[in-house]
């Protein structure tokens, strides 16, 4: 009862104020208001809370509604929908592209659909639980091979193409649990030369990753050759609902062979409005993408100074938590700082992976990052103190 006491503290803390680099909190631990800054949360950009994303989303719900009760191939597409699809093709380098309700029905409706018996599926192993979950919806044959491990990838690739109908290969742009990067350039190359499908999942590269955000294929100098890329608007965006964008005959088909497309309602117009509104700011202000990656950098300095050296590739940043540490102890001394942080704990990881899972955003001031860093120094000093150390990323 206690453990659970202290997991509803720990989790679903209720934010009362709009999405942004402060957000306000009602403290579970005092009952009053408190302002912390936001470092759990996939906005990237700050576009959350954007005044341009808020108009825009305003003016749609007086035109058109909160929603429009039905799925695409019904009721549920309107203008805004198609121009959507058009944005994001055109943004993704792809002939087309097909909206879902969520990024996690985008991989459900994205393996199912394009998937039958007599094919085979080789996926990372750090595969989103989505991508996972698509594959129990599916008769094709499945394998994981090591993170980023492209020698076992290439083996299985030879193993399992002469007994296969059609081979295909699930990859993260950007792995949403410690940030690293698929090598995008490598794997498009090996599944050019085996003759496989290539699926990204880019949920959390898109708007982040690459020339003008456009993506992990961007960053790696290869969009336009990815064959299926899936993502989300629940990252930069804000929003709900995901996509899949491919060739015009690919989306075709899943535009009926995608069960979660085909039988749920559509985004609403104004979900539609707020990520072509945020597709506008991408272009007109393409310095908040500078500014995030100016952050990363001065992160990463300020990390190496206490001892740190950190990738981030990208703007996850995966604090380990010692074994023999409280993680819901920890969790509090972020919180008593006010910084608002996310902590990772088993079941969902392994025990000895237990971590914070820390982001950083465009809209994030020096004086906000040092504040993060002090905290994040006093807690491995006392942890190398004790003889033990976090396994930081």
């Amino acid at each position: 009862e206690r453990q659970a006491a202290v997991s509803r503290q720990l989790f679903m803390r209720e934010v009362v104020s709009a999405a942004d680099r402060e957000v306000v909190v009602a403290d579970p631990y005092t009952g009053r208001r408190r302002k912390m800054l936001m470092f759990g949360s996939n906005n990237y950009l700050g576009l959350a809370n954007h005044p341009y994303v808020r108009e825009r989303a305003e003016r749609t719900i007086a035109e058109y509604g909160v929603g429009v009760g039905g799925p695409p191939l019904l009721n549920g597409y309107t203008g805004l929908h198609r121009r959507l699809e058009e944005r994001v093709a055109e943004y993704k380098g792809a002939e087309d592209a097909i909206l879902f309700p969520t990024g996690y029905q985008a991989n459900l409706g994205m393996i199912s659909g394009l998937t039958q018996a007599g094919d085979m599926v080789l996926h990372d192993a750090l595969s989103h639980a989505s991508f996972l979950d698509g594959l129990q919806l599916t008769r094709a044959g499945h394998r994981e091979f090591g993170h980023n491990r492209l020698d076992e990838l290439e083996d299985l690739l030879d193993r399992y193409a002469p007994e296969s109908n059609e081979m295909f290969v699930g990859v993260e742009g950007v792995y949403s649990m410690d940030g690293d990067l698929a090598p995008l350039d490598a794997i498009v190359d090996l599944c050019r030369r085996k003759g496989a499908v290539l699926m990204v999942d880019d949920a959390h590269g898109t708007g982040v990753m690459g020339a003008q955000g456009r993506g992990a294929a961007s960053h790696f100098g290869v969009e336009g050759q990815v064959d299926v890329t899936m993502g989300t608007f629940s990252k930069v965006f804000s929003v709900t609902g995901g996509f899949v964008a491919a060739s015009k005959p690919i989306i075709s088909y899943l535009r009926f062979f995608a069960r979660s497309h085909m039988f749920s309602a559509s985004i609403s117009p104004m979900v539609a409005a707020a990520v072509l509104a945020g597709f506008d700011v991408l272009e007109f202000e393409p310095e908040r993408v500078e500014r995030l990656r100016s952050n990363l950098r001065y992160f990463r300095s300020e990390l190496r100074k206490i001892g740190i050296d950190a990738d981030l590739s990208s703007p996850i940043f995966a604090l380990r938590v010692p074994v023999t540490a409280d993680v819901f102890s920890v969790a509090r001394r972020f919180h008593d700082a006010g910084l608002f942080v996310n902590a990772v704990v088993f079941p969902a990881v392994p025990a000895h992976e237990q971590r914070f899972r820390i982001s950083l955003m465009a809209t994030h001031t020096h004086a906000d990052l040092d504040r993060l860093v002090a905290c994040i120094d006093e807690l491995v000093s006392e942890w190398r103190a004790a003889g033990v150390n976090g396994v930081s990323k």
